[in-house]
This record gives C-alpha cells, structure tokens and sequence, in this order.
C-alpha cells in the first residue's frame, strides 16, 4: 500500500558544501589532533604509553561502530535531527575529556566522542546522494574529502603547537569550539535532505538491509571501497618500521615522506572532482584500478630489485597508488551509496564500519609485516595482492551493465541543467 508523501528539493549551495566539509572532519580532525599529546598524557596520569594509546584505538573502534548506527537511523528520521544528536554528543564528550581526572575517564570520554563525531562522516555521504545525481557524487565525494584533508594533515602540527603552548587540556577546548560552531551551522543553515519516500512493503531497515547485502553490485563496490582503503592501512602500518628500522632514518623524515602519500591522495581527489561527472562512475573506478596497479607493480619490481631500500623509491611508486586509490574510494563510494538512494544512509553506514573495522586489523597486519622483515618486500607482494583483489571485485563481482537512471536522478539532472542554463 502506498502512502503519498510531499518532496521538498533542496538545492546544493556553498554554505551546505561547508557544512559538508565541516562535519566530515570533526571525527577524523579530534582523532590525529591528540596524536601528538599522548607522551604528555601519559606522564600526566602516571600510566603507561600503551594504555594512553587507547584514546586513539578506542577512538577508531567508535567511530567503526557510530557508522553502523547513525547512518541506518539518519535513513529513518532524518539527517538532520540525527546529526544534531550525534554531534551534540560529540559536543559533551570533548569538553568532558577537558576535565578528565584520569586516563580510563579519558578513555571513555574519548570512545564517546568518537561515537557522535562520527556522525557527520557517515551521514555527510547520505546528504551528498539525496542532493546530486548518482553521476556527481563520486565527484562531490572527492570534493569534500580534498578539502577535508587539507586540514586533517595540518591537525598533529596544530595539535602540537597547542599543547606545547597552553596544555593538552586546550586541544579539547579548540576541538569543543569548532564543533559547537558546526553545530550551531547545521541547525540554522542545513535543511533536511532526505526526501520523502512512498512507503511500501519494500521499505523499512531491515528490508533496506536485506535489499542492499542481497544486492550483488552494492557488495562488489563496498568490497572494492574497503579492499582499496586496505591499501592504506596496510602501508600506513608497516610505513614506520620500514623507514626507521630497516632504512635506518629518523620518524621525522618518515612524517615527511609520508606527507607525499597525502599530497598525491589529495590530487586524486581533485582529480576526481573535475572528471568523474564527464566520464562516469564506473570509467573512473577502472582508471584509478588501472594507476593503483602500476603502483603496485611498480613499487613490487622495486622491492624485488632491492632498489626500495631508499625512501624516494618506496613512496614515489606508492604516490601512484594512492593517486588511483582516491579515484576508486570516491567512486565506489558513490556506486555503494547510489544503489538504493532512500538507503544511503544504512549503505554508507555499512561502509564506513567494514573500513574501520577490516582497516584496523589491517594495520595491525602491516605493523607485522614491516617489524618482522629485513626488506619492504612482503609489504610490497601484501599491496600487490590487495591491488589484485580490488580489481577483482570490480571485474567479477559489480555486474557490467549500465546502472538505471532513477526518476529522482532524472528530476536532479534536469534542475542541475536548468540552473546552469
């Protein structure tokens, strides 16, 4: 039985971009913002480095789990009212890590800030499907993030400098004030986005579960998505042992080594901003397979020549490969989102949990493999194979047919044409 429901359109503006960047960042910006302060903190409390770590682990943990949760319910309440809760509780969380008497109060308070900043990841994506047709949002994906990361790079300097000036307590205080202003931006200046759908037997969150883990092309794209993001963790995890043990370099010349990671993941981000609603979302996922393979391959040769023993081989072919993995993330992100729009909340949900939760065993992968070896090269064959593995998801799994324009798609493409004309 179907239940008539009015459509109220928004149209994407520059302020609703921001606010897009702004709570995109408040998760990922609180987690490498404390980085730097944890030797502090674990003088501070008399506790070992290890457990002062947990802010960070247990904070990863949070976010893996905020995702699962906040995007299925933004699908049946609105993106609105629960970005406002979550954030909120962001909110209460960071001035409560302000007045932490103690590491486990820390902890906690930590893991629950986690929990609401994530919020704004997961539901930033949503938003960006129920505004942009399925061609543009691998591109608008790709927009945010690049402006996102931007400031995600200069968060463990900006922390770095707060706490050597005011304390590691002020980092919570810049963190809480940045928030309250994205929250207070979201209230007053972002409409509800997700539209109103017919209610059918076909709706509710379990059928919307069912539908999309049942769907053959959303579990191709999220496996190709959480394969890809692997890549990083993998890298980023044995990244530090290879440098300073093997090599034989300091850490600081391995944080500015891996700066280029960064630097070449933001040019694939921008890259894709201006060429994936030209060439498609599936041409742009097969174009950034192709450059994350000859990364691979190339980085693979290196290792197997032992010419990677110095920094400038190892992370000039690993540019390449996260230059064609910002290609791919974006985009498989936007194929995963696009397959059942009025899920796009439960499907970036999904998503976002699996890259947390696959990722961070996947560090832990990368850490052995670099601690545990004399050569960079069972990295190197480790993010050959996961090369492999993403195109397979690509080649064998998404099914190779041009994807149905919604009639949503369609009112979108057409406001989009009329406002340009």
């Amino acid at each position: 039985m179907l239940q008539k429901t009015d459509v109220t359109l928004v149209k994407p503006s520059k302020a609703i971009l921001l606010l897009l960047v702004a709570m995109t960042g408040i998760g990922p910006i609180a987690l490498y913002m404390l980085v730097p302060a944890l030797p502090t903190l674990a003088v501070t409390f008399a506790g070992d480095i290890s457990i002062a770590q947990m802010t960070v682990s247990l904070f990863m943990v949070g976010i893996a789990i905020s995702q699962m949760v906040m995007g299925p319910l933004s699908d049946k309440y609105g993106r609105k009212p629960v970005l406002l809760g979550g954030l909120g509780l962001a909110v209460i969380a960071t001035i409560g890590c302000a007045f932490a008497a103690s590491l486990p109060q820390l902890i906690v308070l930590r893991f629950l800030q986690a929990l609401g900043g994530a919020t704004g990841m997961v539901i930033s994506r949503a938003i960006i499907r129920d505004l942009y047709t399925r061609e543009r949002v691998g591109g608008m994906i790709s927009l945010v993030i690049a402006v996102m990361m931007i400031v995600q790079m200069l968060s463990p300097l900006i922390g770095g400098l707060i706490e050597t000036n005011f304390g590691w307590r002020a980092i919570f205080y810049v963190l809480a004030a940045g928030s309250i202003i994205t929250v207070l931006g979201i209230a007053f200046a972002l409409p509800e986005t997700r539209r109103s759908a017919p209610v059918t037997e076909d709706s509710g969150f379990r059928r919307d579960i069912g539908a999309l883990v049942g769907n053959r092309a959303f579990v191709g794209y999220v496996l190709c998505y959480v394969l890809a993001s692997a890549l990083i963790f993998v890298f980023a995890g044995a990244g530090p042992y290879i440098v300073v043990n093997q090599m034989g370099r300091t850490s600081a010349e391995y944080g500015a080594w891996f700066a280029t990671s960064g630097l070449a993941y933001l040019c694939g981000n921008l890259f894709s901003v201006r060429f994936s609603p030209k060439f498609g979302i599936e041409r742009m996922i097969r174009i950034g397979l192709i450059i994350q393979i000859s990364g691979a391959v190339l980085n693979l040769a290196f290792g197997l020549t032992g010419i990677n023993q110095l920094p400038v081989w190892l992370f000039g072919a690993h540019m390449l490969v996260t230059f064609g993995n910002a290609l791919v993330m974006s985009n498989t992100a936007a194929g995963a989102i696009s397959i059942r729009p009025q899920a796009a909340g439960s499907a970036s949900g999904i998503m976002g949990f699996l890259q947390m939760g696959i990722g961070s065993l996947i560090s832990q992968g990368g850490a052995y493999l670099g601690g545990h070896f004399a050569t960079p090269l069972p990295m190197n064959i480790a993010l050959f194979a996961m090369s492999l593995a993403c195109a397979a998801m690509m080649l064998f799994v998404i099914p190779r047919r041009p994807p149905a324009v919604t009639a949503e798609d369609a009112k979108k493409a057409e406001e989009e044409e009329s406002a340009l004309l």
